[in-house]
């Protein structure tokens, strides 16, 4: 049965607004980069408005339809479903003017309405990825790159675990708002990236990969920061997909997660050096605390959210001074201990701190069939212990492909165009 035509209407325009919130996720990114690297990284900028172009573009050309049309055995979206550029010329095309989405029944969402707030999702994982780039890569090289990304890269995961028809989602794999299919597989993306560089600055006689300096620019890092903290109110409140009370619960864990993981880095950071840390510290403490409340905001309680985030603080700088170590990529923005450890952990939490309760309420009583049960820590018992189960095959299975077509992706495009390291840069 339909929903009513006002709730219908609520639903869209909230997740229309979560939406635009997301999209300025992406330039914020690249903010981020000029605030920690310097104001002569105005190639950042250029960089993360070709990322959104770029997603728009190609996420309407083909790449909706291989993430959340119809799937073929569960594995990609069907590239016909929709047409090219969500139906071409058509006007008696799927959804496009009237009705639902198909997967998007319960929520009563447009075609237009959802297209625009999963590509908000596809080009900020994109810009994620991008932070390792940095000056190395060639502009041109990371533009091919993307149309794999969107069409393919990006859309994979996508389609298998946040499409109903996923072999992932049908085993019962959850990820709330992209743990996984966000971070995660940035961070997989990445490595695939930075390999590639690396071989590259082996072949002109290096024994270490150049390492990007910190420039830190506190104006342009606090911008940076504050408008990823409120486009994080569309990533995860948007993801319920409705106006609704859980939709308000999801906003609060949001933020608790990230005044806590913020609080914590800050506390185990002083600990460690003696006096106030610096800035930079600050924003990754209030980055880490989202990035891990992301996969399980919509099936958590606030008081969970609030220990994650305090777990947040130490795992950060554990990372951080784990990954320093290895001398063969450069990451001072903090891709693999932000968003790859950090997006991982959360996802693997869900097995631990889930209660079925607010999963229902955020519109995920279901994963495959099977109710999510509650976590660990909540009685699940033998169910969550197959949960985790299940989200380690995730992880496994999406980090191994990304990192594979990521780097068979790059390597083709060096070879394309001699290389994709940016020699005037070098």
């Amino acid at each position: 049965m339909a929903l009513p035509l006002e709730v219908v209407l609520a639903n869209n325009l909230w997740v229309i607004i979560c939406g635009l919130l997301v999209f300025i996720m992406t330039v914020s990114v690249g903010f981020l980069e000029v605030g920690e690297l310097g104001t002569d990284m105005e190639v950042s900028l250029l960089k993360t408005m070709l990322i959104a172009g770029s997603a728009i573009f190609f996420m309407a050309f083909i790449g909706f339809n291989t993430a959340f049309a119809p799937t073929i055995n569960g594995i990609i979206g069907n590239p016909a479903y929709n047409g090219f550029f969500l139906g071409g010329f058509s006007s008696d095309t799927n959804q496009l003017l009237t009705g639902a989405w198909w997967s998007t029944m319960g929520q009563g969402l447009t075609t237009g309405t959802y297209f625009l707030f999963e590509t908000a999702f596809a080009s900020v994982t994109l810009a994620l990825v991008g932070v390792v780039v940095l000056r190395k890569m060639k502009l041109q090289a990371f533009f091919a790159y993307s149309t794999v990304y969107f069409v393919l890269i990006w859309s994979l995961p996508a389609a298998w675990i946040w499409n109903p028809q996923g072999w992932l989602a049908r085993m019962g794999m959850a990820d709330f708002a992209g743990g996984l299919v966000v971070h995660g597989a940035a961070g997989a993306a990445g490595l695939g990236i930075v390999l590639q560089i690396w071989r590259e600055e082996q072949k002109r006689g290096r024994i270490e990969s150049i390492q990007v300096p910190y420039k830190l620019n506190s104006g342009w890092l606090t911008l940076s920061v504050l408008l990823l903290w409120i486009g994080w109110f569309g990533f995860n409140p948007g993801s319920v997909l409705a106006f609704n009370n859980s939709a308000m619960t999801v906003v609060l864990t949001t933020f608790l997660a990230a005044a806590s993981s913020f609080l914590s880095i800050m506390y185990f950071r002083y600990r460690m050096i003696k006096k106030m840390p610096d800035l930079i510290y600050a924003t990754n403490g209030v980055l880490m605390g989202l990035i891990i409340i992301t996969p399980l905001a919509g099936f958590v309680s606030p008081a969970s959210a609030v220990i994650l985030g305090l777990i947040g603080g130490p795992l950060f700088l554990a990372a951080e001074k784990w990954f320093s170590g290895f001398k063969w990529f450069s990451d001072p923005v903090g891709l693999f201990p932000g968003h790859l450890l950090g997006g991982l952990f959360g996802v693997l939490m869900i097995a631990f701190f889930s209660q079925r309760t607010f999963a229902i309420a955020s519109g995920n009583p279901v994963a495959g069939g099977t109710p999510i049960p509650d976590g660990l820590l909540f009685g699940g018992g033998s169910a969550a212990i197959q949960q985790l189960g299940i989200e380690a095959l995730g992880i496994a299975a999406v980090m191994a492909t990304v990192f594979a077509l990521s780097y068979v992706s790059v390597r083709i495009i060096g070879a394309a165009m001699h290389g994709i390291l940016n020699r005037e840069e070098l």
